[in-house]
This record gives C-alpha cells, structure tokens and sequence, in this order.
C-alpha cells in the first residue's frame, strides 16, 4: 500500500471521489424531494434537475439546476486548484481531470453509475484550456438558443473544443482532451438513440 503515499496517487483518488458526489440527485432529494434517478431522463445533471423539479414548482427548478451545474463543474476545478498549488506536473494535471470526469460519469457512490458529464468536463477543460473552453461556451450558448436539445447543443459545443484545441494548441498531447470526449459521448449514446428516433425532449 506504499503506492497510496503518492502525491500523484492521492490526487487521481480524490479526483474520483469529489468527482463522483452526485450534486445534482442530493439537491433535488433535500430541496424538492424528488429522485431524478427515477424521474426525466434518470440522468443526475442539471438539465434533469431543471426538467423534472421544473414538473411541480418552476422557480425552484431554476435554481436548483443551476445550484446542480456551478458544483458539478467546481468539483473538477476544486481538485486542480489543489494540485496546481501542490505544485504537480501537466501531465497529473490533466490525469486529476480525467479522473474528476470519470468520478462523475461513474460515481462510487451510485453503483459506478453517473451523470453525463458535461459539467464537469466544462469545468476542468475551463481549468486546462480557457480559451478553448470559451469558444465552446459560445457555440453551446448558439446551440442552445437555435437547438433547444440540451444533449445536441453540448456535443456540438465538446466538438467545438476539442477543434480548438488542435487549431490553438497543435504542440499539446490531445490524448487527454480526446479521452474526455470520448467519455462524454459514450454517456450521450442513449440520447443520440432518442435523438434519432425524433424522442429527444427540447428545453423549453
């Protein structure tokens, strides 16, 4: 167990569990008093949170969602500003930001199941790239204006970055920034399912 005396080690631990706290199902069980998990889409982000508590009072739901998505991104950005000040590589840098968004797509605390990470990807992509993050700001913001389909307008947006990021930042390794993708795609899967069968809700 010498290995857990890494600095490293230690960081890529607490990146998995602060990124595995389900923000969003604990606000809408304290606050609302409903279970996302059971409700909408059963996904424990903010756009669930917003859809489902917006069913019985419109106010709260707001706050709540919005309540759901400021945590989900912090948590990532939390654990970097640690390790930032600690003093790690680039390269434990960007293994903490995986790992947030790994903790969160499959959270220890919900059987490794999760939400669908944008957030929180959203959150340590800010962190690592804010220039690029920014640039996929504005696209989703345009997604999300014209769209109205929450999942649509967010891979649209993570597409965006991850172009950004090869065009700004061609002499960075991309394999970190391309696995987080990938994450975020594979959990978006049912939603291109829904999406090409015409079932995908808009936000309204």
């Amino acid at each position: 167990m010498e290995f857990l005396n890494n600095t490293n080690v230690q960081f890529f631990i607490l990146a998995y569990l602060v990124g595995g706290i389900p923000f969003g199902l604990l606000l809408a069980k304290n606050f609302a008093g409903v279970n996302i998990k059971d409700s909408g889409s059963g996904s424990i982000g903010a756009t669930n949170v917003l859809r489902v508590v917006k069913e019985t009072n419109p106010a709260l739901a707001k706050k709540l969602g919005a309540a759901t998505l400021a945590l989900d991104a912090l948590k990532g950005i939390l654990v970097l500003t640690i390790a930032y000040f600690v003093g790690v590589s680039e390269a434990t840098m960007w293994g903490i930001a995986v790992i947030a968004v790994i903790g969160h797509c499959f959270s220890p605390y919900l059987g490794f199941e999760g939400g669908k990470g944008v957030a929180t990807g959203m959150g340590v992509m800010m962190f690592m790239l804010p220039v690029e993050t920014l640039i996929a700001l504005v696209v989703w913001a345009i997604g999300a204006k014209v769209i109205r389909i929450s999942s649509l307008s967010s891979m649209t947006a993570l597409l965006a970055l991850v172009a950004a990021s090869f065009i700004l930042k061609p002499d960075i390794a991309h394999a970190p920034i391309v696995l987080i993708a990938f994450i975020l795609f594979y959990k978006h899967i049912p939603n291109f399912i829904r999406l090409f069968k015409g079932e995908e809700k808009r936000v309204v």
